[in-house]
Parts: C-alpha cells; sequence; structure tokens
C-alpha cells in the first residue's frame, strides 16, 4: 500500500518544538536531533513520540535507527551517509518506515535501491540551514523526480517558505518540509497556522 504524506512537514531540532508546535495541528514531524549523547537523544525522542501520539501526528527519527527502534517508533529519516552504515534488515524486521535524502542521480539510484517508503529532493531553493555542495535544484526537478520514482511520495526541502509551498506542491511533490521559516519566524505558531492552510488547501 503506497504511503500517504501529509502535504506539511514540519523539521524541528527538539521535543520542546514538538510539544510546542504539534497541537496547533501539524500532522507529520521529524525529530532532527545532532550532536547530543544517544541517552538524550532517546528522552526527546520519547517525548516527542508521546506528543505525536497524543495529536494523531507521525513522528519521523531522523538519523538515529537504533534508537527509533529501541523508542518502538514507526518511521525513520536517512540521509546518504546513514544510509551506507544503516541496518536496512532491522530497520525492516521492526516494521518501521524509512525516507531518504537525494541530491542528484546516483543519490537517487542507491535511495530506490533500498526500496524507501518516500524519497527527499533538496535542495530546491537557497538554503540558510546548512552549507550545501550541491546547487538548487529548482522547481523543473521536481516533476523530473516524481517521474522516476512512480508512486513513491516525493517530499521537497531547502529554502522552503510558506509563499513558496504552493508552487512546490502544483509541481509533483507530495510533501513540502521546512525548518526556517518556521523555527526562526519571530512568531512560530502563527507561522505553522499559515503553512497547515496554504498546504492543505491546495490538496
Amino acid at each position: 500500500m503506497t504511503l500517504v504524506l501529509d502535504p506539511f512537514y514540519l523539521i524541528v531540532d527538539n521535543a520542546a518544538w514538538v510539544r510546542r508546535l504539534v497541537p496547533l495541528g501539524v500532522k507529520l514531524v521529524q525529530l532532527r536531533i545532532k550532536g547530543e549523547s544517544d541517552a538524550a537523544i532517546a528522552s526527546q525522542i520519547r517525548e516527542a513520540k508521546i506528543c505525536c501520539e497524543q495529536h494523531g501526528a507521525q513522528l519521523v527519527v531522523n538519523d538515529h535507527w537504533r534508537l527509533a527502534i529501541a523508542e518502538g517508533c514507526t518511521f525513520v529519516h536517512l540521509g546518504q551517509e546513514d544510509l551506507a552504515g544503516a541496518d536496512l534488515t532491522a530497520i525492516r524486521k521492526a516494521g518501521i518506515r524509512m525516507g531518504v535524502s537525494t541530491h542528484d542521480h546516483t543519490e537517487l539510484d542507491q535511495a530506490l535501491s533500498v526500496a524507501p517508503d518516500y524519497v527527499a529532493l533538496g535542495p530546491i531553493y537557497p538554503t540558510v540551514l546548512k552549507q550545501m555542495p550541491w546547487a538548487p535544484q529548482g522547481l523543473s526537478r521536481i516533476p523530473e523526480w516524481k517521474q522516476l520514482i512512480g508512486e513513491i511520495p516525493l517530499v521537497a526541502i531547502g529554502g522552503l517558505t510558506v509563499d513558496r509551498a504552493p508552487g512546490v506542491l502544483a509541481a509533483g511533490a507530495d510533501s513540502a518540509a521546512v525548518v526556517t521559516d518556521i523555527l526562526r519566524h519571530p512568531d512560530p505558531e502563527q507561522q505553522t497556522r499559515r503553512w497547515i492552510l496554504s498546504t492543505r488547501a491546495i490538496v
């Protein structure tokens, strides 16, 4: 059965953001934590998981697939480096769905070889979140990727704003992922509500 993703995909870096924004109506959220101990990350995964279960949201754990298994999570997201070192058999045996990042055709081939539950493409626009060795993909790459992956859901990420989201979805992405346009906004709650209205109005 093909996975159906919510068109609004929030990415946050700690469980406090999950508690703050998921109750507003977020249905798909990724917890992406870097540079903390396994114990600290496990605690935050546990906290985020409880909140998501209470509000009917899907939690995706970035990178830390071992902790996701240990905490009984149902979804992980892996970058290409994470994918190379992951025990895919253990992930699938635990019944965990998996999303994979891609930035070029070689990475897309690698992602498709592991039968992902969704494919992420980025950066669509220039992003201030982190230094990227890849040039922005642009909207034209979205329909190309969608044609190549078929029924697998496509997540667009990188430099997305609430104003750019409808164009990304119209180009063929199934979900638009956002970080800074919400987390660095003066009013994250109001911006989250705007994202929800903007993305769900066109699907």
